[in-house]
């Protein structure tokens, strides 16, 4: 069985149905619960400081590139692009027990996601190179490598001046403890999510990103640490997922970004990580393990390959710029700072068809602008859409084609007589169908596990990819890929919802092939990777809400 195989294999083991659930344990081990924070003991800590959340650029400026000039990077500005992607949120607290909420969503809030940054040396942190693990527990830094300034330059030789890396990598047993053999989809449209999240902290700041996507996993782990076996005696070991560089953006409305080398020295890389000088000991999340043979499977069978010689992706469609939106302007940073997952919707909250237009115009790919440009393209996500209470839009089944290409290929694969028309009063230039209408609350639940908060929003969605052609083409490490570009629409959604004072949550929970069974598509082709809802939130009154660092945390008076 081939590579791109297994992943479809895995994947088809892995769905739900009406009558029969993914293999999991069936019940929570609370005694083994996973922390939530990695931390290396004996690796030197650096605190970072913290933003005001009133200053910076407005939340619609980030679509703009260009919009927003670029900060020099120093301990302050990248201080504040992890707080506004990889750090604590707030703390929840219910009777005695609490638990931490962070910027980057995470299913079940279990957070398999850690964050890496390569560093050049940076005024106000660091005199000296290396690589550094981020403690969203305590917004720090932790220094677990340094190297020489002769491999700084050969690191970052031919990148923009101002250049860094950011890296992320997964562990999967924080999902499997609650999940099962499910939980390393979760683990990849999570990255997703974290991927968008550092995207746009950095345009937030003026800062340009790129994936580094001919280097393979053997490649982001020898830099990140993570192939050192000393290090993760005990510990439960972490996957490379990528690494991203981030760099000053234009310096003008309309600018062109510096060109960033398409080909790293990926061996290169490997040496400067061997001969740097490494400390900190990985810590044990669980004490106890329930091994998963599917995810151990699928996670060697979808390995990433270092790449050399293979053509830069098409492009893809050309949308022409987002519409300004009529509304007042909120900074970014506390658009990104609320952010939360609704635990229910109210039922009753509409929104504008003016809303709605913008939300489905801001997850169109426009890849030389975040967060778009830090996954690459093409395209292959689209959106089957449940609407339920937005104004002037009759309810019922819409899809989004986020690449008009695939238009004539969807419709061929749905065997159902879809109307396919476009909604009266839909922007020019946005992708959107009816396909049929009527009361699409009940299918919308039922399809989402029975989870009533599909059926209660304004709207949910479904996410549809091109499946087996790209798995394919590319291998089954585009598995992996396909939930990242999941993710990414998820997390534009997530501050979608913020900006238009709803709040939205993602979905990890659905009958797949029922889901398919409702669009008429049957095999591979098509399938569908995550759902996500949207509408009026219930807060619930018995939870205490607290600062995520306390005392610690103070609004700065520096630059915005």
């Amino acid at each position: 069985m081939q590579g791109w195989q297994q992943a479809v294999a895995y994947h088809q083991r892995t769905k739900h149905h009406f009558h029969r659930f993914a293999a999991s344990s069936g019940f929570l081990d609370w005694a083994n619960q996973p922390d939530p924070f990695r931390r290396f003991a004996s690796a030197p800590l650096l605190r970072l400081g913290f933003s005001d959340p009133d200053r910076g650029p407005p939340y619609d400026d980030l679509y703009v590139p260009g919009k927003v000039p670029p900060r020099c990077v120093d301990a302050d500005s990248l201080s504040a692009f992890l707080e506004h992607s990889l750090a604590l949120s707030a703390w929840k607290q219910y009777q005695d027990s609490s638990w931490s909420l962070r910027i980057n969503p995470s299913s079940g809030n279990l957070h398999p996601t850690e964050g890496y940054v390569v560093l050049p040396p940076v005024v106000g942190l660091s005199d000296a190179p290396g690589v550094y693990h981020y403690a969203p527990g305590e917004h720090a830094l932790e220094r677990r490598a340094e190297f020489g300034d002769e491999g700084c330059v050969a690191l970052f030789d031919g990148f923009p001046p101002g250049t860094f890396f950011a890296g992320l990598t997964s562990i999967h047993w924080r999902e499997a403890w609650k999940y099962g053999e499910r939980a390393y989809r979760y683990c990849q449209h999570d990255v997703g999510h974290a991927l968008a999240a550092l995207a746009l902290a950095a345009v937030a700041s003026g800062w340009c990103s790129a994936p580094l996507s001919d280097l393979g996993d053997a490649e982001v782990a020898a830099l990140l640490g993570l192939d050192r076996d000393g290090d993760f005696t005990a510990a439960e070991r972490e996957h490379a997922d990528l690494l991203l560089a981030v760099f000053p953006g234009p310096a003008e409305p309309g600018g062109t970004a510096p060109a960033l080398p398409r080909r790293p020295d990926a061996a290169g890389m490997a040496g400067i990580a061997s001969r740097a000088r490494w400390t900190g000991q990985a810590n044990r999340l669980s004490t106890e393990h329930v091994d998963w043979e599917a995810i151990d499977e699928v996670t060697a069978a979808c390995a990433k390959e270092a790449e050399t010689g293979s053509p830069p992706p098409p492009p893809g469609h050309s949308f022409a710029p987002a519409p300004a939106p009529s509304r007042p302007l909120v900074p970014a940073r506390r658009v990104i700072r609320q952010r939360r997952s609704a635990r229910a919707l109210d039922g009753r909250t509409r929104i504008s068809a003016e809303q709605f237009y913008l939300i489905l115009d801001r997850v169109l790919p426009r890849f030389r602008q975040a967060p778009w440009c830090a996954v690459g393209p093409p395209a292959h996500v689209h959106l089957v859409l449940f609407v339920h209470r937005v104004d002037d839009l009759p309810p019922g089944l819409y899809f989004l084609v986020r690449d008009p290409g695939k238009l004539a290929a969807l419709r061929a694969a749905m065997s159902h007589p879809w109307s396919w028309d476009a909604p009266a009063g839909c922007p020019a230039g946005l992708p959107l169908y009816h396909l049929t209408t009527g009361d699409a609350r009940r299918v919308a639940g039922q399809v989402s596990c029975g989870q009533e908060i599909a059926a209660d929003g304004v709207f949910s969605c479904g996410m549809i990819a091109e499946f087996e052609a790209p798995l394919r083409e590319h291998g089954a490490w585009y598995y992996r890929r396909l939930f990242w570009e999941t993710g990414v629409i998820g997390q534009v959604l997530y501050l979608e919802a913020e900006a238009a004072g709803i709040r939205g949550t993602g979905i990890g929970c659905f009958f797949d092939d029922p889901v398919h069974d409702l669009l008429g598509l049957s095999g591979t082709a098509f399938q569908s990777l995550y759902h996500f809802t949207m509408g009026g939130p219930v807060e619930d009154k018995r939870l205490t809400t607290r600062p995520p660092y306390g005392d610690r945390q103070e609004r700065a008076d520096g630059p915005p």
